[in-house]
C-alpha cells in the first residue's frame, strides 16, 4: 500500500492499493481510527466501515477481477461531521440499475445486490460515475453526545 498523501484539501487523503482485500482492510482501519478520533458515534462508524468494506470488495472482486496488477484508487476526506470517500477501480464498470433488487422474492436466495443495498442504507449519499467504476459516498454523522 502506498502511504497516504495529503492532497492539500482539508483532511484529505489519497491512497492507491493493489487489488487485495488485506490492503483494503488497512484503509478501513485507518478510516475507522480517524472517525473515532473525531468522536463519531459508534453506530455511524460501524455503518461507514461496512459501506466502505462493500465498496472496496466490489472494486477488487467485481471491478478489477481480483487482478493484483490492477489498482484501486481511494480518496477520502473529513470536514467537520461529514465524511466523503471516492473509490475508483480499473475495471470496465457496471450499471447499478442492472443489479437485481436483493429484496425481491425471486432474489432472496441470491447474493447479488446486497452490498449496494447496504451502502445505500448506511451512507447519506451514494453515486456512481465514469461508467460505474467510480463510486462516491458520503455520510453526515452525529458526534458522540449529540441527540439523534
Amino acid at each position: 500500500m502506498n502511504p497516504p498523501r495529503d492532497s492539500g484539501r482539508s483532511s484529505a487523503v489519497d491512497v492507491v492499493i493493489p487489488s487485495d482485500v488485506a490492503e483494503a482492510r488497512l484503509i478501513q482501519d485507518q478510516i475507522e481510527q480517524l472517525l473515532q478520533a473525531c468522536l463519531a458515534h459508534e453506530k455511524d462508524v460501524f455503518g461507514i466501515r461496512l459501506a466502505l468494506e462493500e465498496a472496496l470488495v466490489n472494486a477488487i472482486k467485481h471491478g478489477n477481477q481480483m487482478d493484483r496488477s490492477k489498482r484501486v484508487f481511494v480518496s477520502y476526506r473529513l470536514e467537520g461531521n461529514r465524511f466523503e470517500i471516492v473509490i475508483r477501480d480499473e475495471g470496465g464498470g457496471f450499471d447499478p440499475e442492472d443489479v437485481p433488487d436483493p429484496t425481491a422474492v425471486e432474489n432472496l436466495e441470491r447474493p447479488c445486490g446486497r452490498g449496494l443495498m447496504l451502502m445505500r442504507h448506511y451512507m447519506s449519499e451514494v453515486n456512481y460515475s465514469h461508467g460505474g467504476n467510480v463510486v462516491t459516498m458520503s455520510k453526515v454523522f452525529r458526534q458522540n453526545g449529540q441527540k439523534t
